[in-house]
């Protein structure tokens, strides 16, 4: 059964089709020979025999009524079948029909009769004579009935009309049934193509994205391919837009690399030749460790989104990271850069968040540095069970560039190009947490948390309301 499957495997639609119609026609033959000519001829035979029973009925009942004369049928040729009263007394037959009866039938139909069964009795006689027409062998199907005087009603019909009937019951049969399955495959050779033509226009469209070429994909569809094909379309949709922002985050990383090792480089030449960019060697070397210090912070961040990448399909499950002590570290690091803005907390103790504390100290240090960029006077963090918000009240952010902050190298306000929230989406989206920026009233709120927090917070607001 296994090597059956294989071996359709490797077949195309229109191949199977034909294997299965193949089949389908072999099994509807074997069931043809084997049980229906059988139950074809076994219905055949006991139709002639009730035609034979039907037809003695009525010539009893002539002799019921008038017991001193038999009934003249006349001759017929197209009489199928024969009456014959057997007188066992006088050894005599009297043929109603006027048809000679062969010689050899008359002496089973007398042996019949000396064995007097009560009631009507079906025989099957094969005599010596050869069918000029057909070259077989003569047979007959004759009932005997023995009347209430001692004599035998026996009707007699040759086997040529049983075996007539059967065929053109068994034609009618067959012919049916080869209609039938010649719809059913005129059906299936439709359905396959309209399976055939989509499938084609996908592959097709496959190869061209392959090699880079412009493709097109419309297939109409309600059904699981055009949902295959909606889905490709979609899918090549995203890959595009991956594949632009990863040329562009490129772009932006080399633009972005260049700068600092430019720096780094000029400077370095410049004091092996004595000369000193800042006056002293001591400045002018603080300015390339500055710089230095830039392009390791750059390059950490893009280790940081390869790892991401890493783990995206990695992270195990579990809340198993302590959040307070890691918001105390990038707090205690990162106020120095602005003492004059006020940190104000309003975090829960034991909150635990999913992940490792790498990937989390960065994430907050991204956002309280990015809060730092743009707040006025305060920065306020709220922690809670499965949400982390970071709100400063620096300046809103334009509608319209609210859900592409994420994005690697989106540009800011001030201008500047970074890879800080695209590392915090990234961190978020791995452990399976949700981000985005909301504008309040006053200020911008960085808002982290997972589906079933944000859902019942929604509804504490509501009921507020």
């Amino acid at each position: 059964m296994k090597r059956i499957r294989m071996w359709l495997r490797e077949l195309s639609l229109s191949q199977q089709l034909l294997t299965i119609i193949f089949l389908f026609i072999s099994v509807f033959a074997g069931f043809i020979f084997v049980f229906l000519a059988p139950a074809v001829h076994n219905f055949s035979e006991t139709e002639m025999y009730r035609l034979l029973h039907n037809s003695q009925e009525s010539i009893i009942s002539y002799i019921k009524n008038n017991p001193t004369e038999l009934p003249d049928l006349g001759y017929n040729e197209n009489d199928s079948i024969n009456e014959i009263v057997y007188d066992p007394t006088a050894s005599s037959f009297s043929v109603l029909n006027h048809t000679v009866i062969p010689s050899e039938l008359s002496e089973a139909m007398i042996a019949n009769a000396q064995e007097r069964i009560p009631g009507t009795q079906d025989y099957f006689f094969v005599t010596s004579q050869v069918d000029s027409t057909t070259g077989e062998t003569v047979k007959y199907l004759y009932s005997m009935t023995e009347l209430d005087d001692g004599r035998f009603l026996i009707s007699v019909m040759g086997d040529t009309y049983r075996q007539q009937f059967s065929k053109s019951l068994m034609n009618g049969v067959v012919m049916i049934n080869v209609l039938f399955v010649s719809a059913l495959f005129v059906l299936l050779m439709l359905w396959v193509g309209t399976l055939i033509i989509p499938l084609n226009q996908i592959k097709s469209y496959i190869q061209k994205i392959r090699n880079d070429e412009p493709a097109t994909l419309k297939v109409k569809r309600n059904d699981e391919i055009g949902e295959v094909a909606d889905a490709l379309v979609d899918m090549e949709t995203e890959l595009s837009q991956e594949q632009r922002e990863k040329q562009e985050m490129i772009q932006n990383i080399s633009h972005d690399l260049k700068t600092p090792i430019a720096t780094i480089k000029s400077y370095s030449e410049a004091i092996k030749d004595g000369v000193y960019p800042y006056e002293t060697l001591e400045k002018s070397v603080d300015v390339i460790i500055e710089h230095a210090d830039r392009l390791e912070k750059k390059v950490k961040s893009l280790i940081m989104l390869n790892k991401m990448d890493y783990l995206e399909d990695q992270a195990p499950a579990g809340e198993n990271l302590a959040m307070n002590p890691v918001i105390d570290k990038v707090l205690l690091s990162l106020k120095v850069i602005r003492p004059e803005i006020e940190f104000e907390r309003d975090t829960d103790e034991d909150i635990y968040f999913h992940g490792e504390e790498d990937p989390w100290r960065i994430t907050i240090e991204n956002l309280i540095d990015n809060a730092l960029r743009y707040a006025k006077l305060k920065i306020t963090i709220v922690l809670h069970q499965d949400e982390l918000k970071v709100i400063n009240d620096g300046k809103l952010i334009d509608e319209d560039r609210l859900s592409s902050l994420f994005h690697p190298y989106e540009k800011g306000t001030d201008g500047q190009f970074g890879l800080g929230l695209s590392i915090v989406y990234k961190v978020c989206q791995v452990y399976g947490y949700r981000v985005q920026a909301e504008n309040l009233t006053e200020g911008v709120c960085f808002h982290i948390w997972k589906d079933g927090r944000h859902r019942r917070n929604k509804r504490r607001v509501r009921k507020e309301a």
